[in-house]
């Protein structure tokens, strides 16, 4: 495994909306859009964070094979990370090892990252990155169209 990242490409978008529409991996994240079936609301959104500079976008590659996104961007003043693997390649490492790239290149700390409280796997690539869990709220989760507990990381 050889894990790389690079900006996101026009023609990544059909991936990632696979992706990001598959229902096993909606019901882990949670927070997502309301509709992740929705391919305007995909694009729509991805066009938006592509527009802002200051959001930080990439692909994650598997020797050369596209395998997720990862991103940084600023909410309520505090920066936040957030990643997306191909649920066929789950369990593999490769959110630890492209996590551990990206915070090479993400250089603000405090970084922030929300994990839905079930999604042990994720919580656990953060804590082997150095994230410490700050606290637990409720939020509504459009995606699952339900509230879900989620915990708060943070690195300094």
């Amino acid at each position: 495994m050889t894990i790389s990242l690079r900006p996101l490409a026009d023609a990544d978008l059909d991936d990632v909306h696979r992706w990001e529409s598959d229902p096993d991996a909606t019901a882990m994240a949670a927070f997502t859009r309301e509709d992740p079936t929705d391919r305007a609301a995909f694009d729509a959104h991805y066009r938006r964070v592509r527009a802002d500079p200051t959001n930080l976008l990439l692909v994650i590659e598997d020797d050369g094979r596209l395998v997720g996104t990862i991103s940084s961007f600023t909410i309520d003043g505090e920066r936040e990370v957030s990643y997306w693997i191909d649920p066929e390649r789950w369990g593999r490492g490769i959110a630890s090892a492209a996590l551990r790239l990206f915070l090479d290149r993400e250089l603000e700390r405090p970084l922030h990252a929300r994990t839905a409280a079930h999604n042990l796997a994720s919580a656990a690539v953060l804590r082997r990155a150095g994230f410490v869990r700050i606290g637990t709220e409720t939020s509504w989760a459009p995606g699952v169209g339900r509230d879900v507990v989620e915990h708060i990381h943070r690195l300094d």
